[in-house]
């Protein structure tokens, strides 16, 4: 299973900036999928989820408002539109897919290699 990320890229504050993540190897449609960011000093966080049963997403409060994740399971591809982009968010993002239908993205999943988003102020 691949997963590989694109779209990050050094931009201003207040822009927006869409994230993808392209998957091989296993159908997304009924696995969750998740986008995780990590700052230099700190710990991988899980900043929005996207679950394939009834199609429910949630957010961390750090991006809530800001920032949607969406599923295109006909293009097998995880996005993540991010708005009002602020200098905290600068990190490296990465996509990932739960390994199982039961699993949930804070079980066992699968990695893409990360994506750098810097936003300059």
């Amino acid at each position: 299973v691949q997963l590989i990320e694109s779209g990050g890229q050094l931009v201003q504050a207040g822009t927006s900036l869409t994230l993808s993540c392209v998957v091989s190897g296993r159908t997304i449609s009924r696995l969750d999928a998740g986008w995780f960011r990590q700052s230099p000093g700190k710990e991988r966080e899980l900043i929005a989820e996207a679950k394939w049963a009834g199609g429910a997403t949630s957010y961390a409060d750090s991006v809530k408002g800001r920032f949607t994740i969406t599923r295109d399971n006909t293009d097998n591809t995880v996005y993540l539109q991010m708005n009002d982009l602020k200098p905290d968010d600068t990190a490296i993002y990465y996509c990932a897919l739960a390994v199982g239908s039961n699993a949930g993205i804070s079980g066992p999943k699968y990695w893409g290699q990360g994506t750098q988003v810097t936003v300059s102020s």
